[in-house]
């Protein structure tokens, strides 16, 4: 998330904040209705990710590169749900989005798929989701998103939230989520992810202090010489920076001796 002006152009079904965009040399922008950027699609690649710390939260990819079931909770801009349906075709999408105005403003201005037998786009709260017993076991990646307008922290945030996602979770399932805001929610979100998850691993902050985490419902034996491998893999078939990602995990791995 970062901050650039907001537009007069709005998606604004009363009940929940306007959608609104902007756009800057090639880069569309989506706001809630204030200048926080709540995602972004550069306008000759409507496909690829554009932010940086949307591109981290791809990062599982290095421990499962054949998934079944991706799931979504915070739509934003739909540049992970566009990416992973686009691009990983044995994969069933699930994007999970509160606010009716930011499905309507990815369907007209984003690019985003219509439903079909793999994409599933649900106008519903993200609590419910994870809670419903009929989720439970049934997800192999889990990328959390969750802001809203005001941009402090993650709307869901609880020790509660975290075990929900843990139990949607199918063995061997990661959660990718993305901790913004005041300085606060970074501990207390790591606290509560680590209460529940088996490792909990985070990157150096990036893009105007977004910070990445990757939880493993069970831990992962990390063979950087293995993961570097598939990093090259990864930017060859899908052309992201997972060599950067790898870096990360050392770097966090030094860290903690």
């Amino acid at each position: 998330m970062s901050k650039i002006p907001a537009s007069p152009s709005r998606y604004d079904a009363p009940g929940h904040p306007p959608a609104t965009t902007t756009e800057f040399e090639g880069v569309r922008s989506l706001h809630l209705g204030t200048s926080w950027v709540q995602g972004a699609m550069r306008l000759s690649k409507p496909d690829n990710i554009e932010l940086e710390y949307v591109q981290m939260m791809m990062m599982w990819l290095l421990f499962n590169d054949q998934p079944r079931h991706i799931v979504q909770l915070g739509l934003g801009s739909a540049a992970l749900t566009k990416f992973c349906y686009r691009r990983l075709p044995n994969a069933r999408v699930t994007a999970v989005e509160l606010n009716p105005n930011v499905i309507a403003i990815c369907n007209a201005l984003f690019g985003l798929p219509s439903n079909d037998e793999r994409l599933k786009v649900l106008e519903m709260n993200a609590m419910d989701f994870v809670l419903d017993p009929a989720n439970h076991g049934s997800v192999d990646i889990l990328q959390v998103d969750l802001y809203d307008e005001e941009a402090r922290g993650p709307v869901l945030d609880t020790p509660e939230f975290y075990q929900a996602c843990f139990d949607c979770l199918r063995d061997g399932g990661m959660m990718t989520t993305n901790v913004f805001g005041d300085f606060a929610n970074y501990d207390k979100n790591l606290h509560a992810m680590e209460q529940v998850f088996d490792a909990v691993v985070w990157l150096p902050e990036v893009h105007d202090a977004n910070i990445v985490v990757i939880a493993f419902k069970q831990s992962p034996v990390l063979d950087f010489s293995v993961l570097y491998e598939r990093a090259g893999a990864i930017k060859k078939s899908l052309n992201l920076p997972a060599k950067s990602w790898v870096n990360g995990l050392k770097g966090w791995m030094l860290d903690q001796q």
